[in-house]
């Protein structure tokens, strides 16, 4: 973790703290009387918790924990002369959001490897330049870099090769013809 990552979630705890004092002070003492402290308190809550969500690296916990509050609330200021529709629509496009943010965030998962041996292997890619004295010992352009090869047959320059193994800087490559995929 870096020193803004730092700042950001200290950042976010705190107004989250401050929204939490906020919510029960309200909640001690609610200067309108039909309004239920408790359904204010969980709707302040819940709306805590949604910040909460999209600045905190979590998948989607904190923000369901914010929206079940936030509904709870809601139903409990029923009687405060609230709409019904209203809350749960409110429910519902806090529930929409929350989802765009967890598929947003399972699209930043891991994907498969591009690079190093695992990228290297199967590759093809055709011969820049063939050694003069040695017709098996070449070189190729992979992944921006020059890498010298190695083919048990002659190799030509132009020819497509599949990338077989890896020596440390050496690549032990076959035509594209005699080397199935994953060889």
């Amino acid at each position: 973790m870096n020193l803004a990552e730092g700042r950001v979630n200290t950042r976010s705890c705190a107004l989250l703290f401050f929204i939490l004092l906020s919510g029960s002070a309200l909640a001690a003492d609610s200067p309108l009387p039909a309004v239920s402290p408790v359904g204010l308190w969980l709707i302040t809550l819940g709306i805590a918790f949604l910040i909460a969500e999209a600045a905190l690296p979590n998948y989607g916990v904190i923000g369901l924990g914010g929206i079940i509050m936030f509904v709870i609330g809601a139903l409990i200021l029923g009687n405060a002369e609230l709409p019904v529709p209203m809350m749960i629509g409110l429910g519902l496009i806090s529930a929409l959001l929350l989802i765009a943010l967890v598929i947003r965030a399972l699209k930043t998962r891991p994907r498969e490897t591009v690079s190093g041996d695992s990228g290297l292997l199967g590759s093809v890619t055709p011969i820049t330049t063939v050694q003069a004295d040695d017709a098996c010992n070449g070189w190729v352009q992979l992944q921006g870099e020059r890498w010298q090869v190695l083919s048990a047959t002659p190799l030509h320059a132009g020819q497509p090769v599949r990338v077989v193994s890896r020596k440390g800087l050496l690549l032990q490559v076959a035509a594209t013809d005699a080397a199935p995929h994953g060889e």
